[in-house]
């Protein structure tokens, strides 16, 4: 029995999501232990609000960072992030049990190098990927049922978020779109779907269109926005403007969230969020939002899921998605 557990979390913001299953079944497994989380800053807020999680490192200099955890005593690691330096870290802080996959190299640094699971072994959603590595290390006996992945405390954020975007001058209900993907373009809709998708629901709903990403999508979401306001719908553009935090709470707060497959689909949906996803080059059976409330629409073409970073020929699985489909998915999921 473990008493006190580091689990090293996954860098991307959909990973981070997409293993909170595996942290409510170590919890569950050792309720007396602290557990711990270490996390990259920019994903350090997805598990700061977990139940299963008594607080988090932020993973910033190595060389405190090693000192740090040193001094913690950990008598047991669990990594769910793949990389050989995660590995190495623990055996540098001298970490006696050490679990993770057996890959990239690092199965010498584990004590339990737990095989990587063969295609078929395992439901294909990734978040099973994480249970299997606690089923195979004995941590857990048996995948548990994992349908909805929920946020802690989503109702909190949503109220927090209210207030954020009432800061702002965005008065509820807002339909919230986030037009980018960090993976490459080939997981991008078209601009023109999201103007028209977007508009129509918010006019329908009475509601204000929040467009949230990164400091680099804010011209793309600036030029959503304006077209929308040039529909005479009220938009603001917040791209660039949110702490990881902020957005999850202003996510929270939507009414309905558009997106591509991103980290921002998989927060809203977390978050309780009526979702729809727009997917193409990815494959929403491995890394799609779950639960009731989300819903996904792609275009049947021979070459999706492709899974490339950009479209080598004309983009036909999101060329084919039109703005009435996805507007008339969101409304039925609103209905």
């Amino acid at each position: 029995m473990y008493s006190k557990i580091l689990i090293r979390a996954t860098n991307w913001v959909g990973d981070a999501v997409m293993s909170l299953p595996a942290l409510a079944a170590i919890r569950s497994s050792y309720p007396q232990a602290e557990i711990v989380a270490l996390a990259k800053p920019w994903v350090a807020d997805i598990y700061a609000g977990q139940k299963a999680i008594d607080r988090v490192i932020r993973y910033e200099a190595r060389l405190p960072l090693l000192r740090q955890l040193r001094s913690e005593r950990f008598d047991c690691a669990i990594l769910l992030q793949n990389a050989f330096e995660a590995a190495l870290l623990a055996r540098l802080a001298g970490i006696p049990k050490r679990i993770g996959y057996d890959r990239d190299g690092r199965g010498w640094l584990l004590t339990d190098a737990i095989a990587v699971p063969g295609k078929g072994e395992i439901p294909r959603h990734e978040r099973f990927y994480y249970l299997e590595l606690l089923r195979r290390a004995g941590i857990i006996d048996a995948l548990p049922v994992s349908e909805a992945i929920r946020l802690d405390g989503a109702a909190e954020a949503a109220r927090r978020g209210a207030a954020r975007l009432a800061e702002r001058g965005v008065a509820l209900p807002v339909i919230g779109v986030s037009p980018g993907a960090a993976y490459g373009g080939a997981k991008r809709w078209m601009s023109e779907g999201f103007t028209s998708a977007a508009s129509r629901v918010a006019s329908e709903q009475s509601a204000a269109v929040a467009l949230f990403g990164s400091s680099s999508e804010r011209a793309l979401c600036e030029e959503i926005a304006t077209a929308i306001r040039g529909r005479g719908i009220a938009a603001v553009n917040l791209a660039g403007q949110t702490t990881l935090r902020e957005f999850i709470d202003m996510a929270a707060a939507c009414r309905l969230f558009l997106t591509n497959d991103s980290g921002s689909m998989h927060i809203a949906s977390a978050a309780g969020v009526p979702t729809v996803a727009i997917f193409g080059a990815t494959d929403e059976i491995a890394t799609g939002p779950t639960g009731p409330l989300s819903r996904v629409v792609r275009e049947q073409v021979e070459c999706s899921p492709c899974l490339l970073r950009e479209c080598p020929i004309d983009h036909r699985c999101m060329t084919r998605v039109t703005p009435d489909r996805v507007a008339m998915v969101a409304l039925e999921l609103l209905s």
